[in-house]
């Protein structure tokens, strides 16, 4: 099933839109569904990421080096 989702942009975005759509050979609709898409995993992504530094904190996991060496 598919939503049809009407969005209001500034000029210069729905222009800047439409000559990436242009230059890549992309439809504007995948190119803002990929946007979005990303968006939404990076925001679960920083959720998931500020809700673990705590835990992490109290055992020691601090860097992105602590996190290596925990998982590997």
């Amino acid at each position: 099933m598919r939503t049809v989702l009407s969005v209001s942009l500034t000029e210069r975005m729905a222009d800047e839109l439409e000559a990436y759509s242009k230059s890549t050979g992309r439809n504007k609709s995948d190119i803002v569904k990929e946007s979005l898409s990303v968006y939404l995993w990076e925001a679960r992504f920083r959720e998931t990421r500020k809700r673990l530094a705590s835990r992490a904190k109290k055992l020691g996991i601090v860097t992105e080096e602590d996190v290596f060496r925990t998982v590997s």
